[in-house]
């Protein structure tokens, strides 16, 4: 039996497991339907992990609550990227502690990056013993058999630190929107950036089929989906390991070619391996938003080389550079790490010199934050955190003069955007296809809709806009 049979055969294996915990539960929330409070912390790939956890929940009879007082079985979805989600993870559960004396029957467990580490599941389980389940990123598909062990046994379960190396297709899912979706179309790292945490806690790169994944998009563009993003933490190396020749630009390609009136982004697409035929293909379909997220880390030579980044600044500057050429109002966004160790101010300036030159739509910036288990964390660090922090101030005041600039230049120019949410009465976020939020008057009944906006008025990082005629 190859791994594909022994995949489906599991998941038919968990979804008996799920039949038999709908009367389970019910009788646990005390004759009456339980309710899920659910809350995911970190990046993309969690909130897709999410989706599936609730999806699982649904098919075991779980209703789903944003009130935590309310709920019956309460999960939280761990990042492990940065030392501050850790600690508000830490936080939150610990405020979890009266409830759980309030409610005997509460279940409370822990999922995600956290608890694929360590040092983590073991300070979990010594200072938080009211935390009745535990479980790493590897082992989502066994949720209804850890969940059902958990409520029957009477014992503190913890599930961790084991990789199959297989994909388990056909999961339920339960998406968060109707309008705004995620489609992961590969999962793991094999970069090994010395300052990240990820390939540790996600495991190696396998990617999905193809076939699989455009039957999703499909599924998706038919259920009424107009933002589907394609998720990965590197999509530009898409199609290891596929028997045959595949990669993410034709990936690409196919998602965009789908019938209907959507648009693909994707994320996250690491410089090493983005190519000029990925930017090609962006150029050639309408589709295909003009944003590029492209995390370049640091602007010296020398710090990416101690990252194991595996490209130079001349690189980056070669493909984000050809990528403006090709691609008309092209919107670049990274992701900077302030302060790795080792770094002089110096090379912190020659990070500045590139925003400069690049001038991105917007940053996500981070002082560096040491994961244990990480090269990185052994690196002498002579740097003290205040100065740091008086490096990270001079790249905002830089960063955001330069989207002042870039915003400003929009006013008066006309954008098709996707109307999302209501920011206030009266008042509705929506969002370009090069993902910049304009605020526009209008009636809630839009969103969800395409519309075409007109800027008017222009701040930092947020547009003004009035709807146009069509």
């Amino acid at each position: 039996m190859n791994n594909a049979d022994t995949a489906v055969e599991e998941l038919k294996r968990q979804s008996e497991i799920t039949s038999q915990l709908q009367d389970i539960l019910y009788l646990r929330a005390g004759n009456k339907q339980p309710k899920a409070f659910v809350h995911t912390y970190g990046c993309q790939q969690n909130v897709a992990d999410s989706e599936k956890i609730k999806g699982m929940l649904e098919k075991a009879g779980c209703a789903f609550t944003e009130v935590k007082e309310e709920a019956d079985i309460i999960i939280f979805n761990t990042c492990a990227v940065r030392e501050h989600a850790e600690d508000r993870v830490f936080g939150n559960v610990g405020a979890l502690k009266a409830l759980k004396k309030k409610k005997p029957s509460l279940l409370i467990a822990l999922c995600g990056c956290m608890m694929e580490q360590e040092h983590i599941a073991e300070k979990i389980y010594k200072s938080f013993p009211y935390v009745g389940l535990v479980f790493g990123t590897h082992v989502i598909h066994k949720f209804p058999e850890l969940l059902y062990n958990a409520v029957t046994g009477g014992k503190r379960l913890v599930e961790r630190g084991y990789d199959d190396g297989k994909i388990y297709e056909g999961m339920p899912l339960r998406r968060d929107g109707s309008f705004k979706g995620w489609l992961s179309i590969m999962y793991g790292c094999d970069n090994f950036c010395t300052y990240c945490i990820v390939p540790h806690v996600r495991g190696r790169e396998r990617s999905r089929r193809p076939e699989v994944v455009l039957s999703e998009a499909r599924n998706m563009v038919r259920a009424g989906f107009k933002d589907i993003t394609l998720l990965g933490q590197n999509v530009n190396s898409y199609g290891k390991w596929i028997d045959e020749k595949t990669d993410f630009a034709s990936l690409l390609a196919d998602v965009a070619d789908i019938d209907g009136d959507f648009w693909v982004r994707f994320m996250t697409s690491h410089p090493k391996d983005a190519s000029r035929r990925l930017i090609d293909t962006m150029a050639s379909n309408p589709k295909i938003c003009n944003h590029l997220h492209l995390p370049f880390q640091s602007g010296s030579d020398r710090v990416l080389n101690k990252m194991n980044r595996r490209y130079t600044r001349e690189k980056y500057l070669e493909i984000a550079n050809y990528a403006k050429s090709r691609i008309p109002d092209l919107s670049l966004t990274s992701d900077v790490i302030v302060g790795f160790p080792g770094e002089t101010y110096e090379e912190f300036c020659e990070t500045l010199d590139l925003i400069r030159e690049v001038r991105f739509t917007s940053l996500f910036t981070f002082i560096y934050s040491p994961r244990v288990g990480t090269p990185a964390a052994k690196f002498d660090d002579p740097v003290p955190h205040e100065e740091k922090a008086k490096w990270m101030g001079e790249l905002l005041r830089v960063q955001e003069e330069i989207a002042a600039q870039r915003c400003a230049g929009m006013v008066g120019k006309k954008y098709r955007v996707l109307v999302e949410e209501q920011a206030r009465d009266g008042v509705l976020n929506s969002r370009t296809q090069n993902n910049i939020v304009v605020e526009i008057q209008a009636p809630s009944e839009l969103i969800g809709t395409f519309q075409d906006v007109e800027i008017t008025e222009a701040r930092n990082w947020i547009l003004r806009g009035k709807l146009t005629e069509k």
